[in-house]
């Protein structure tokens, strides 16, 4: 049994009570993750707990992109142009099976919020701030390219295109790699276990009282410095430290939508003009396309963010307007995601205005916190928190650690040279799945969720066939994929593993709707689930399954 299961949750638990941490991260999601394995791989002794699963917040309802921020120009935000667009880099050369090339084209329209000229520079001083080299390089496409690389774009209105190279992720996946990667230098993490209120010492704080959500009890965990690294929930945590004070958040609502590829067959990325003024993405993904992203005020439960009517009605419309060939009804919808974007309250300014940068907040108590940024920029913010809590340590002990190594720390599955090793890679899983009935694409979704890990998963294929042979092929892998995420993921519950440790849930409605009784079963007698525990968990995989499908 690895030891990132539900079933080493008991000796995890124990490591928690019995050691004092020099830091202990409060939030799982790609920000809290970022920071366990910048801080563990210098040497320090790392606790990250979670509230609910690992990336369930933001973490798992981004645009998914690993992207330069383009826009960014607009504001003339330079800076953060530069160190996202160098970012993204430095994230494909470490996980390049989960970071995946993506062509993007912009197309240049009358009226349209980009000019040809403006477009030109902006994507050359672009790819100058985020070191683009060789095929990623900007093109400026005539109209006549522009509609033979996407011939769904407004011929009418249409002038011509720029054409650019982005990064596309898992966002869940990306989360959950850096924090098993952080497992290899001992870091302490578990999920489903809240903070309930902060441990204090002359003034200081030193840790939290943390309850479990499994076995209902609660225990303390002490820490030299605790980050507050909970996304929407960071001004909560100040509250409750009595530290919300100055700066404070302002949360936007974001929304996707997912149609099959056939209803809005792009060629590859599109990033268009809407009607208000705003832009958005079109993004193909296997058998899918998905589309986003609104930008809202929300002030509303944060922990049940859903997809609106009027939310589903503006996005269809938008795309419609782009793509005149396209009619998207909202019958058309497969699946839909919301979430929150915890940004940093500017007095005056939209939603849409606001700046992405990350800012630091430390209380009197010395609770370190953490909000805005981007998930394009996440080891960039890990860096910058634990060189702050080095500092503060070396101030306080004496004592130095390690320099950052996060810049080529490999993360788990992606033991890749490049891109056209993970090509030959997927090629492989192809030719080995391809004779019991599996497509390039199926080979595509493992190596892309799991990188190198997929061998461990087949291998466990392999040995089903042999007990389940009246059981279609189906079956057999999605079995063998939810052991391996039980084994080696922290994977708790059916939800986990249909929304964050697979995208099912959001790129393959349908197969959570037919396996879903089937992955119940697994779940039943791995964790031994008596009837009541069983249909909890089987409604609260129907209430997930009903909020990603249907509208308010």
């Amino acid at each position: 049994m690895s030891n990132f299961s539900y079933f080493n949750r008991e000796k995890i638990t124990k490591d928690l009570q019995s050691t004092e941490f020099d830091i202990l991260i409060i939030g799982g999601g790609i920000t809290g993750a970022g920071i366990a394995l910048d801080a563990a791989s210098r040497g320090m002794k790392v606790a990250l707990i979670e509230k609910n699963d690992f990336a369930s917040g933001t973490s798992s309802k981004s645009t998914k992109l690993i992207h330069g921020g383009l826009r960014y120009l607009k504001q003339f935000d330079f800076w953060l142009v530069k160190e996202v667009g160098t970012e993204r880099a430095i994230v494909h050369k470490l996980a390049p099976h989960l970071v995946i090339p993506e062509k993007m084209i912009l197309p240049l329209i009358e009226g349209g919020t980009y000019g040809s000229w403006l477009t030109s520079i902006g994507l050359k001083v672009y790819d100058i701030l985020a070191s683009v080299e060789g095929e990623d390089k900007r093109k400026m496409l005539s109209k006549k390219k522009a509609l033979k690389q996407e011939p769904l774009l407004p011929k009418k209105i249409l002038n011509g295109a720029g054409y650019y190279a982005e990064y596309r992720t898992d966002d869940a996946r990306l989360t959950l790699e850096v924090l098993k990667t952080a497992l290899n230098y001992n870091a302490k993490i578990i999920n489903y276990v809240k903070a309930t209120e902060f441990i204090y010492e002359e003034k200081r704080v030193v840790g939290a009282k943390v309850k479990d959500s499994f076995s209902d009890t609660t225990f303390d965990v002490k820490a030299k410095y605790v980050v507050n690294a909970t996304g929407p929930w960071v001004d909560t945590l100040r509250q409750t430290n009595h530290s919300k004070t100055g700066k404070r958040l302002h949360l936007t609502k974001g929304v996707h939508l997912v149609v099959t590829h056939e209803k809005l067959p792009v060629k590859q990325s599109v990033y268009f003009d809407i009607p208000d003024g705003r832009m958005m993405f079109a993004i193909p993904r296997g058998r899918v396309t998905y589309f986003g992203t609104t930008d809202t005020n929300y002030q509303q439960d944060k922990d049940h963010v859903k997809t609106s009517l009027v939310d589903a009605t503006y996005l269809i419309s938008a795309v419609n307007n782009m793509f005149p060939e396209i009619n998207i009804t909202l019958n058309d919808i497969q699946s839909s995601w919301a979430g929150l974007r915890p940004l940093i309250h500017e007095e005056g300014k939209s939603a849409s205005e606001l700046s992405r940068k990350d800012e630091i907040f430390v209380s009197d108590t010395e609770l370190i916190s953490i909000a805005g940024g981007k998930l394009t920029g996440y080891r960039k913010m890990a860096e910058r928190i634990v060189d702050l809590v080095a500092k503060k340590y070396k101030r306080r002990f004496e004592k130095e650690f390690e320099d950052i190594k996060t810049k080529e720390l490999v993360l788990s599955g992606g033991t890749f040279e490049n891109f056209e090793e993970v090509k030959s890679y997927i090629d492989a899983i192809h030719n080995r799945i391809a004779e019991v009935g599996f497509d390039e694409k199926d080979a595509k979704y493992l190596v892309y969720n799991y990188g190198k890990q997929t061998d461990t998963i087949l291998q466990k294929y392999d040995d089903l066939s042999l007990k389940m042979s009246e059981e279609g092929e189906q079956k057999k892998m999605i079995k063998a994929e939810v052991l391996f995420c039980i084994d080696n993921e922290m994977t708790c519950t059916p939800n986990d593993f249909f929304m964050r440790r697979t995208g099912r849930l959001f790129f393959d409605t349908h197969s959570v709707i037919l396996y879903k009784e089937f992955v119940l079963e697994i779940f039943k007698d791995i964790f031994s689930w008596d009837e009541k525990t069983t249909v909890f968990h089987q409604q609260e995989l129907e209430k997930m399954l009903k909020n990603a499908t249907t509208f308010e």
